[in-house]
């Protein structure tokens, strides 16, 4: 079962209602990427890291592992608080889930948009093969 790749855009200028119309028009039809991104456009992309499941102290957040001869295990931080405020405190590195973590990174450049199929879609000028989009 293969799932659906899905975005989000934004819709920048005029009142919110002109903006959900405009929306809502758009609901249910396809948009292609040439509607959205253009050639020498700046963009922002917005994503998830790759999740690790359930990591240790000193992988998750860099520790100093304990001496040698530890009593029940040394990959542990040695003290996490002090006894009264008697909860542990947010800052205190704990073992849970690692990665899964949002991203943006900022100002990428669009060179080319291309289309799957198109001869040299994926190919540079320097490229002495000709390479073309494969993916939807």
């Amino acid at each position: 079962v293969s799932t659906q790749s899905t975005g989000e855009v934004q819709i920048n200028g005029g009142e919110i209602a002109d903006k959900i119309t405009f929306a809502r028009s758009l609901l249910e039809k396809p948009i292609s990427v040439k509607d959205l991104i253009s050639e020498n456009e700046m963009i922002d992309i917005i994503g998830v890291t790759r999740g690790l499941g359930f990591k240790g102290v000193t992988y998750r957040w860099c520790t100093k592992k304990l001496p040698r001869k530890t009593h029940k295990g040394l990959r542990k931080v040695a003290c996490i608080g002090a006894w009264h405020p008697s909860k542990v405190c947010w800052s205190v590195p704990r073992a849970g889930l690692f990665g899964y973590h949002h991203r943006t990174e900022v100002n990428k450049k669009v060179y080319r948009v291309g289309a799957k199929g198109a001869a040299k879609s994926a190919s540079t000028p320097f490229a002495l093969t000709n390479k073309y989009i494969t993916h939807k």
